[in-house]
């Protein structure tokens, strides 16, 4: 896409009313998606190679242990052969990385959950679908998630906007954002910035955090 197609696309969507500004609350936790082997080592079926998107999820995550905000990783879990994953699991044969057992589905070092840091396994996209998220932080009074992790293009876009449809507001951390394709992930960030969440940068949101 060219600049000049891209400023018209960003002037249609704004023209239209699309995009309009998100406050952050008072009240945010950090949710951490699926930043797991098997997005990070190549050869692996999912490999994103999204190495910067690691390490600035690596330093989001520090500020929001600085910060002492409350702090997800969500993880994918099969039973083996994937019965209890559906039709996600028949439509994307690379997901059976994620059997149970599997060490593609480990963390890797420096975004390992600690004590006191909800990990939380599902086996859909969005970490919403099919768990007690929406309850946990509903309970904790937040009102704004921070979202890092892979792909941004699946279950980051799933879990914005559901994240969106309870009722909390989503900040996506594009650079702590990664996908095995710029295109996705571009048109991704576009399209929830446009309608469901606030995308922005690490600097951003380590101010954000900073000033807690």
């Amino acid at each position: 896409m060219s600049t000049n197609q891209k400023e018209d696309l960003d002037s249609d969507y704004r023209e239209a009313g699309f995009g309009r500004a998100l406050a952050f609350g008072k009240r945010p936790a950090l949710l951490i998606v699926d930043f797991v082997r098997a997005y990070i080592e190549p050869g692996s079926p999912l490999y994103a190679n999204c190495a910067p998107a690691f390490e600035s999820a690596k330093r989001v995550l520090a500020a929001a242990r600085a910060a002492r905000i409350p702090i997800i990783f969500t993880g994918v879990e099969y039973a083996p052969g994937g019965i209890d994953g559906g039709v996600f699991y028949r439509k994307v044969g690379a997901l059976k990385v994620f059997d149970k057992g599997s060490r593609l589905g480990e963390y890797c070092d420096g975004l390992v959950p600690q004590a006191g840091e909800l990990l939380l396994l599902k086996q859909y996209a969005s970490a919403f679908f099919g768990t007690s998220l929406a309850a946990t932080l509903t309970a904790q009074s937040i009102d704004t998630v921070i979202i890092a992790g892979v792909s941004t293009s699946g279950c980051v876009r799933a879990t914005a906007l559901d994240a969106c449809q309870f009722g909390f507001v989503p900040f996506v951390v594009r650079d702590a954002c990664g996908d095995r394709d710029p295109r996705p992930h571009e048109a991704s960030l576009f399209d929830l910035q446009a309608k469901y969440a606030e995308v922005v940068g690490e600097a951003e949101i380590l101010g954000h955090l900073g000033a807690i």
